[in-house]
């Protein structure tokens, strides 16, 4: 859909229009220029002014936290990875997991970037901006003192954004309209009432969006003193290679659900046919992608010693904590600083076992209220790099029995601790993600800079320093994850428990995200010799075997990598250990048509309400998930916009 060219106004007025056309309601006015600024001539009278609109349309992210609380991402708390406890004081950071508990609504939706409203920023406001800044910055007549090489970049920058807020709304909402300008203020009321568009177009559209953008953008940042957070080409072909995978995946590649999803004219909004050329698409994209993060310099993240003394088995867990939380790392791809739960890293508080410095006895305050879930303990791998369920060594019938760990553990679990069998035997990655009662947690503070040291670890029962202490801010399941908090983490012990630790931004693309994407391309296109290659890659940073080896050698379906349906199932499986907890599950179980299944089952945890072995260590269930198929697949337009605007129709099932 094209629309006329802005106008040149004041934006004030430009602003009000935007609202509403899209939204038909009140919100307070954004200025777009933070000192105040408010006409489009000013704007762009320099380079200076010029940057600070750029700034502003960088500003828009996936993470609205409420003064910096990361239960209120909808990447935490949306989906089956995080649970938290029952009475917040303040029901307004529950947006996400009002979602998970089944609440979501169309009179006020929770977690909505249509609009920008209960923890979601306005991702059509994103989209407008974007458009303002690309109609003033290409004409060359403004922003005299701007060389053309940085303005190029600047425009290709800004298209990556333009297109990564429409990727995500198609992410969330299914069909949506394509704002490819911004509207005048002239425009007559047909051309507000906008039309959601058919997926495959709106798919195309972004990314022709992304191969424009990726020509005026270098492979890498390398300046990142002055330039850390801003796109690369890898990240806009990264994001291509993610769009068109999503684009082939069964929510959007020839779903049944929605084959009678039409607009007010009966215009098909799905393809109910399957097209297996998307998949084409997204091996191409992928391809391209990986060319330019190796011309980039991306590596996969390893764990530098720093000096200290650590066991393999220790360097291996650093490989998966530091590939997060070691601030611009080589496998960085884009990184986010704006999120507001990274302020000071309530992110990582927030996931710390409460006291885990044994040296230090005051209580803990303030810590531990994101808790992961027992799915996602039992999702990671054996030691032998298969499923638990799988692997033919591996104890799994009495996995919820108690064992005592010997010295052999000590590198993950204290001697002579008992804990369940689910937390013996299991993969690094299971270690560098995931901590329990009785596990061992290294830090940069770890006495004698080795982890032979015995004073860093968790102990989770109730009434011990890392368990349950009072009536909110507490661990519900048993579980934390270790992987989101920085191993600069510090913990002082002088009056009301401080800390320190080191911020880090939040890695919105990664290479082994890309790495597994590809990998799923690879099968999906018949291509399972290159799909096991990348996979390979990845397992080998964590310190496991390959994909075949371990499933010859260990499994009980040996035979799995040699189909497409069961590599498809490891690739899944992969995905789910490797990205835990960064915020792609909720949307990978989506794509997969797999949450109707996973999230329509228990919650579970440990009983952390017990202050023994024998009352802690019984699995309870926490909450009975329901997910409602297929309308909780997509989020739900807010009922006053279909109003406002009667050429919008609302998604199935709401």
């Amino acid at each position: 859909m094209k629309i006329n060219k802005l106008t040149k106004r004041g934006f004030n007025s430009i602003a009000i229009a935007s609202i509403l056309f899209l939204t038909g309601s009140c919100k307070n006015y954004l200025d777009v220029v933070p000192d105040g600024v408010v006409t489009i001539d000013h704007a762009f009278t320099n380079r200076l002014e010029a940057e600070k609109f750029l700034h502003k349309c960088y500003s828009y992210t996936f993470s609205q936290g409420h003064s910096g609380a990361a239960v209120a991402n909808i990447m935490f708390t949306g989906g089956d990875e995080f649970w938290t406890y029952n009475n917040l004081s303040n029901p307004e950071l529950d947006s996400p997991w009002m979602i998970a508990l089944g609440k979501q609504n169309v009179t006020r939706p929770f977690v909505n970037f249509w609009d920008g409203d209960k923890h979601g920023s306005d991702f059509w406001q994103a989209i407008r901006e974007c458009n303002i800044f690309l109609d003033n910055i290409k004409d060359e007549t403004k922003v005299l003192d701007l060389k053309l090489e940085e303005r190029e970049r600047w425009i290709g920058e800004v298209e990556f954004l333009k297109a990564y807020f429409h990727f995500c709304l198609l992410r969330m909402y299914g069909p949506i309209p394509i704002m490819d300008t911004a509207l005048p203020i002239g425009a007559s009321p047909e051309e507000m009432r906008v039309k959601r568009q058919p997926v495959d177009e709106v798919v195309n559209y972004i990314s022709g969006l992304l191969d424009r953008s990726a020509q005026n953008l270098p492979n890498s940042i390398v300046n990142m003193t002055t330039e850390a957070g801003r796109v690369s080409r890898t990240a806009a072909l990264t994001l291509k290679t993610k769009l068109w995978v999503m684009a082939a995946s069964p929510l959007f590649n020839g779903n049944p659900d929605y084959a009678n999803f039409k607009d007010k004219s009966g215009i098909q909004l799905f393809n109910p046919s399957f097209d297996q050329t998307k998949w084409e698409r997204a091996y191409v994209a992928g391809k391209e992608a990986i060319e330019a993060a190796q011309l980039g310099g991306h590596e996969l993240y390893y764990f530098n010693n720093f000096g200290y003394r650590l066991s393999d088995s220790t360097t291996y867990q650093m490989n998966t904590r530091g590939a997060i939380t070691e601030k611009w790392n080589t496998e960085l791809i884009w990184g986010l600083t704006n999120h507001n739960e990274n302020v000071i890293g309530d992110i990582q508080n927030a996931n710390m076992a409460g006291q885990i410095d044994t040296r230090i006895t005051v209580p803990t305050d303030w810590t531990s209220y994101l808790s992961v879930t027992m799915r996602m303990a039992e999702l990671f791998y054996s030691d032998k790099g298969v499923p638990i369920n799988e692997d033919i060594t591996y104890d799994y019938t009495n996995r919820f029995e108690l064992k005592t760990a010997t010295n052999a553990d000590r590198f993950n679990i204290v001697p002579n601790r008992r804990t369940a069998v689910l937390n013996f035997n299991r993969e690094n990655r299971f270690y560098g993600s995931v901590a329990f009662d009785g596990a061992k947690w290294f830090m940069s503070n770890a006495p004698g800079n080795t982890d032979e040291q015995s004073v860093l670890y968790v102990q989770g029962k109730n009434g011990q320093i890392g368990g349950k202490l009072r009536g909110d801010y507490y661990n519900v399941t048993g579980y934390w994850a270790k992987k989101l908090v920085n191993w600069r983490y510090v913990q002082i012990g002088t009056g009301t428990l401080k800390y320190t630790t080191e911020k880090y931004p939040r890695p919105e693309m990664r290479l082994a995200d890309l790495y597994l994407l590809f990998a799923e391309a690879c099968n999906e296109t018949d291509r399972r010799d290159e799909a096991i290659q990348y996979l390979n890659i990845v397992r080998e940073r964590a310190g496991l075997f390959g994909v075949k080896e371990s499933w010859t050698n260990y499994s009980n379906n040996p035979n799995k990598p040699n189909t497409k349906e069961g590599l498809r199932s490891i690739i899944m499986q992969e995905r789910g250990i490797e990205l835990a907890f960064e915020g792609h599950r909720i949307w990978d179980l989506r794509r997969w048509k797999t949450a109707e299944t996973l999230q329509n089952q228990p919650i579970r945890g440990w009983d952390i309400n017990g202050s023994t072995e024998g009352d802690y260590y019984r699995v309870r269930t926490i909450h009975n998930m329901t997910f409602n198929a297929p309308r909780d697949y997509f989020w739900p337009i807010r009922e006053s916009n279909l109003l406002t605007n009667p050429n919008l129709v609302q998604n199935p099932g709401w």
